[in-house]
């Protein structure tokens, strides 16, 4: 008969991304018995050594979920075989399966402590496909322990092998694992939708249903995100996401992965959108009766939430109240965090809609109390990610001193054998040299805890000088690109009179003054989204859109620029009050394609170029203390916005330029 084909790939699931788990091949009870007893009658004739080595490994991916330490003990007996006969590519899959089985008891370090192993004789035997599984599981377990950046290098490398292979489908789980990390970074949202597109017709040619409602189904969740855009041009649009959920529904239907909920619900929440609250509910309903009849807990909750949501978005605030309380009993069940700060959120809000103003007050509470819960649980994952590294160098120094302590035993025994009388002076040699190699680690130890504190000072240092992407290229290549963005809104800032300022104050207060001002500054940047480029004197430069290009940032810029023009003018009501010099301040904003990229090499910059920063500098001097001056390609962004109220000024002239038309702006 044949033997159960264990699966080479792994994906991980987080909760709300729906994400297909790619794993091992499953059998009922009955069918796994008939290979366990297969196999075993297998074992029992002569076998080659590599024949062997592969029936040991197919025995014991029988046990993974059901027997861990039986699956180990055969996994590591085809290890020490493999070892033993030099079949190098059984070696490989061995130390993967000893992985698998520590993989399921969800320890980390031991996983990936094997499945390095299995990567370093994959890499030496040149199995690119083995390479490509690996990587690809590396990055998983990362993933699963919060380490994003670590996962996101391990698929990058997995995808990288998969071309060079030609693996059609190891290149559409590393392009969805991929896009998947993206899908957790609000910002990155855009590189989420290139890879599942790319994703999207490879998993149809080789007609992988569970790829297909993969990247469907997160193409549909990013096509209901009202902030992700690409291009700068927003993605929202219900009509699309309803036909890449159908697309979902239809491949989960075909496959047997138990996603069914997910594309129903996803469904029921277009419907929703569109206020076809009756199809809403239906959908929901059926994908509650399927997650109910697999006993799907954790997607029976999230089932509910949905439902809630509908009933609520419809007005229907008993019905709603009735599934938020069902959603919240299951969560708590299972232990599912998130959804039961959900479920307190929506009581909130809809028994205040009821004027039940004490189960609102209650359930609020609740909800508050959850969400700081929450935000601790997240602060231990990363600080878990931090410390898995570390960890898992520990291990591997522990085998390194296992392995020399292997090999001195042995050259013990040679010597015993061909020197009898030598045997007391080599007990002491071995009794030296393994105190050394123990004080050497207790120094590694400490010394590697030192590097690792380091290493994160350098990190956070080089965030306060570059874009968090821009860093991350920086360390992955050692230099970062210079890239073109289509539409940037800059910014700059002057002081009106501050040479004449500055001969009526002391340096220091000067300093200080300035100093009080471009903090603010920051922090402005920082709340609006903008990315602060750089100060000249008593200049600032700031933009809005970079490093990754996004729709709002004409908006945001000039709602940072009205908060540093009051900022600055209550600075200024304070100092007149107590008699003291003061800053009045121009801004200028201009819209427009910039270049960015880093400068230096000693001492890195982040810095833009092109004719859009000359003509914002320009919008800087051209305008007047106490207002924000926009050109007309900015006004153009944002004259439709609510909120806003625009003067014009008509052609000026601004040098170096020309006549320009220009605008003020400001709140209405």
């Amino acid at each position: 008969m044949a033997l159960l084909h264990i699966g080479a790939i792994l994906c991980h699931v987080r909760s709300y991304l729906f994400l297909t788990l790619l794993v091992i091949s499953t059998l009922s009870v009955s069918g796994q018995d008939v290979a366990i007893d297969s196999l075993k009658a297998v074992l029992k004739t002569t076998l080659p050594d590599s024949s062997r080595v592969s029936t040991l490994l197919e025995l014991s991916a029988q046990f993974y979920r059901s027997d861990a330490k039986e699956a180990r003990r055969l996994a590591t007996e085809a290890k020490d075989l493999a070892e033993k006969s030099g079949y190098k590519n059984g070696l490989a899959r061995a130390y993967k399966a000893v992985g698998m089985t520590y993989y399921f008891q969800s320890d980390w370090v031991e996983t990936l402590v094997n499945w390095k192993l299995a990567l370093e004789v994959f890499q030496e035997v040149n199995d690119l496909n083995g390479v490509s599984n690996m990587l690809n599981n590396l990055g998983a377990v990362h993933f699963s322990g919060g380490d994003d950046k670590a996962a996101l290098d391990y698929y990058l490398q997995s995808l990288r092998a998969a071309e060079s292979s030609k693996d059609s489908l190891r290149i559409v789980t590393a392009l969805v694992n991929i896009g998947t990390v993206y899908l957790t970074k609000e910002n990155s949202k855009p590189l989420a939708f290139s890879y599942y597109k790319r994703a999207l017709p490879i998993s149809k040619a080789l007609g992988d249903n569970d790829a297909i409602g993969t990247c469907a189904v997160n193409l549909g969740e990013l096509f209901l995100q009202e902030r992700t855009a690409i291009d700068s041009i927003k993605l929202y649009n219900p009509d699309s996401a309803l036909h890449y959920f159908e697309m979902a529904l239809d491949a989960y239907r075909h496959s047997s992965t138990g996603n069914l909920p997910v594309a129903l619900k996803s469904i029921g929440k277009v419907y929703a959108i569109r206020k076809d609250f009756a199809k809403a509910i239906q959908y929901q309903t059926e994908a509650y009766q399927i997650a109910k009849a697999m006993d799907a807990r954790l997607e029976m909750a999230q089932v509910l939430l949905s439902l809630a949501g509908t009933y609520q978005r419809q007005g229907d605030f008993k019905q709603a109240i009735a599934k938020f309380h069902e959603a919240k009993i299951i969560a708590d069940e299972v232990g599912a965090l998130y959804e039961v700060h959900d479920a307190y959120q929506g009581l909130a809000m809809s028994y205040s809609k009821t004027a039940d103003f004490k189960q609102a007050y209650n359930y609020l509470n609740l909800y508050a109390d959850l969400k700081d819960t929450l935000y601790n649980a997240d602060m231990d994952k990363k600080l878990q990610a931090q410390t898995l590294s570390y960890e898992i160098e520990k291990k591997e120094g522990q085998i390194s001193l296992l392995e020399k302590d292997q090999e001195l035993r042995s050259l013990e025994l040679k010597r015993q054998k061909a020197i009898k009388n030598g045997t007391i002076a080599i007990g002491l040699l071995f009794l030296v040299l393994a105190g050394g190699l123990f004080n050497r680690y207790r120094y590694t130890k400490k010394t590697n805890a030192i590097i690792t504190k380091e290493k994160e000072r350098s990190e956070q240092l080089l965030l306060n000088i570059l874009p968090e992407e821009v860093a991350e290229e920086l360390k992955a290549k050692g230099e970062a690109e210079a890239v073109q963005i289509d539409q940037v809104s800059v910014l700059f800032t002057d002081f009106k009179g501050f040479t004449a300022l500055s001969e009526q104050v002391t340096p220091k207060q000067l300093v200080h003054d300035l100093h009080e001002c471009f903090s603010a500054f920051d922090r402005i940047c920082e709340q609006n989204g903008l990315e602060k480029i750089k100060t000249i004197g008593d200049a600032y430069m700031a933009a809005g859109g970079l490093p990754v290009p996004n729709s709002t940032h004409a908006m945001d810029t000039i709602k940072a620029a009205m908060a540093m023009r009051d900022f600055i003018a209550e600075g200024k009501a304070r100092k007149i009050a107590a008699g003291l010099p003061f800053f009045e301040i121009r801004i200028g904003i201009h819209t427009g394609p910039v270049v960015a990229g880093i400068v230096g090499v000693k001492k890195f910059s982040y810095d833009i170029w092109g004719d859009t920063v000359n003509t914002a500098s320009r919008m800087e001097s051209s305008g007047e203390p106490g207002h924000v001056n926009i050109s007309e390609a900015t006004y153009n962004m944002v004259k439709d916005q609510p909120g806003l109220t625009f003067t014009s000024r008509g052609k000026v002239k601004a040098k170096g330029k020309g006549e320009m038309e220009m605008y003020f702006v400001d709140l209405a």
